[in-house]
């Protein structure tokens, strides 16, 4: 049994079936696909490849190429996003039928270890029995009680990437990747978006180094961001929400056509009966797994957001097929040295493997190459200079440790680096593998050559160049 139709319960449904085992899908919604295709990941990136294209109509002026104002017919637009996720959802369906996967539609609790209740939509319910259960019932949107006023005009993520309309004015509480992403949309779409975040800077927990092109290009994008601000209460004027604001300009007030509350996610680990199994709870809602995924319960196994941070859709794939392996017999583990994160703003953000924070906290020697792109002939040629590569070596074997690039395609060029810090590359490997020029790719590369102080178009000498 697989509890949930997402990214890691399809993957994980279909390897068990190839695998020669018999197999239910159990998802709530219609179709399968989960938040990440049906109301996230995927929907999202389709609205910003928009927001990106009439960015760079924009940006071709610089070039001598005008175009006129866009015309957003917001009908089509939703439409033809609606018709990227039905292509997917499609998919998802044949192969599950392919593949003899039973998917039964309703609303599951556990009754015990190795039962299911199944509400069915059609009506009625059904009681499921299986040997093992792989729970991959995801997350949703966390709310803030205070910010409940039973208002439209008052949205979570799932709701903005509806696309109701393109309010005149948009604020986004929450300066995390969801409401950096869906705020560029927004904005390039014709809003009018304000930004607030309670901490000193957008993104918390992400690279400086990294995050502050993106805050320059946001600052142009955006009309206001607020940072160490906290929302004190909302409150619906009818035309529009007051927001009240406590910040470093004291108590102040703004009406608002429309409020995203954008604060993050919380796993979907209650109303489903946990509590009549032997699976355990944290305080925080997460439910606790060995590195084969295995919950307390023997016949339950609990893979992506449900069990953990980070809430990202290629770590419940993987966690997946490591459950499906395990149960298989194999010895399989969830211990990646990196797991890459992406960003899609404007410039995109993305890393892997150790930060230059996480290095300070726990003490770890490092050594930090950055490379800037105002170096790259590729990125010159695409007037986007404002990039970085950065990279995190150990200085006494060369090993790479991390990587953290922002810019165009960063979530593209991310890939090469897990893999290098997967295999325990050396900077001395990522320097000496040819890369194609003139790519932004060749950034990566750079940046391993500038680590040893031989980069050809920056001067950084090192002192001990010659002896590495």
């Amino acid at each position: 049994m697989v509890l949930g139709g997402g990214p890691g319960g399809y993957a994980a449904a279909f390897l068990a079936a190839d695998l020669g085992m018999d197999v239910t899908i159990v998802e709530k919604d219609p179709r399968l696909g989960g938040t990440c295709l049906l109301r996230g990941c995927i929907p999202s990136k389709a609205l910003l490849h928009v927001g990106r294209v009439v960015a760079e109509a924009r940006e071709m002026e610089e070039w001598g190429v005008r175009f006129g104002p866009p015309t957003v017919d917001i009908d089509a637009v939703r439409a033809r996003k609606e018709k990227v996720i039905a292509a997917l959802t499609g998919g998802l369906g044949q192969l599950a039928r392919r593949r003899n996967v039973n998917v039964v539609q309703g609303q599951a609790r556990f009754t015990a270890s190795n039962t299911l209740e199944v509400a069915l939509d059609a009506g009625g319910s059904e009681t499921l029995s299986f040997d093992h259960c792989i729970l991959a019932s995801g997350s949703r949107p966390a709310r803030i009680p205070a910010f409940d006023i039973g208002s439209p005009r008052v949205m979570d993520s799932t709701v903005a990437l509806e696309l109701a309309d393109i309010p005149e004015s948009l604020l986004v509480i929450g300066g995390g990747y969801i409401g950096l992403e869906m705020g560029t949309v927004y904005a390039e779409l014709g809003s009018r978006v304000s930004v607030v975040e309670l901490t000193d800077g957008l993104l918390p927990g992400a690279d400086r180094d990294l995050v502050k092109p993106l805050h320059k290009r946001l600052t142009n994008l955006f009309e206001a961001i607020r940072l160490q601000t906290k929302v004190v209460r909302l409150e619906d004027r009818g035309e529009g929400i007051e927001v009240f604001f406590d910040g470093p300009e004291g108590e102040t007030s703004q009406v608002f056509s429309r409020v995203l509350v954008a604060v993050g996610r919380r796993p979907n680990s209650d109303g489903i009966g946990l509590e009549n199994t032997g699976v355990v709870i944290d305080s925080k809602g997460f439910v606790g797994v060995d590195a084969q995924q295995r919950t307390a319960d023997p016949s339950i196994l609990a893979i992506g957001d449900v069990c953990g941070e980070p809430m990202l859709a290629h770590r419940a794939s993987h966690q997946g097929k490591v459950a499906v392996e395990a149960l298989h017999g194999e010895p399989a583990l969830f211990e990646p040295r990196a797991i890459p994160a992406v960003v899609f703003t404007d410039p995109e953000i993305a890393w892997a493997g150790l930060t230059e924070h996480e290095a300070a906290a726990t003490g770890r020697e490092v050594e930090i190459s950055r490379y800037p792109w105002a170096a790259s002939g590729r990125a010159h040629a695409l007037g986007r200079t404002d990039g970085l590569t950065k990279m995190l070596v150990d200085p006494e074997t060369d090993t790479v440790l991390g990587v953290g690039i922002v810019g165009p395609g960063a979530g593209e060029l991310i890939a090469e680096a897990a893999l290098a810090i997967e295999m325990g590359c050396s900077a001395r490997d990522l320097s000496e593998t040819i890369h194609p020029h003139p790519t932004l790719g060749e950034t990566v590369a750079f940046s391993a050559e500038n680590y040893f102080g031989v980069a050809t178009e920056i001067y950084r000498p090192r002192a001990d160049a010659a002896s590495r």
